[in-house]
């Protein structure tokens, strides 16, 4: 599955370079612009999601470490503070 999530967010985040280029660089008064836009950011979206479930899965796989954060049940409340 992580291999597909991959794939995926290869060819997402290609879409998204590929189609924000034709929407830089397109007319402004054409409608693939709107087209090219609408796309480039679906594929920002969908890269976004699968990068982060990649690194949740490499987290979570021991592949890679863990981030370096305190864990919530840690924090206190500062005295007086309700």
């Amino acid at each position: 599955m992580q291999k597909l999530i991959a794939i995926l967010n290869v060819v997402a985040w290609a879409g998204f370079w590929a189609f924000g280029y034709i929407a830089l660089t397109s007319d402004t008064a054409s409608a693939s612009l709107t087209v090219a836009a609408l796309l480039a950011a679906l594929g920002a979206g969908i890269g976004i999601v699968a990068w982060l479930w990649l690194v949740r899965h490499s987290e979570a796989t021991g592949y890679a470490k863990r981030a370096r954060q305190v864990p919530r049940e840690h924090h206190r409340e500062p005295e007086g503070q309700a």
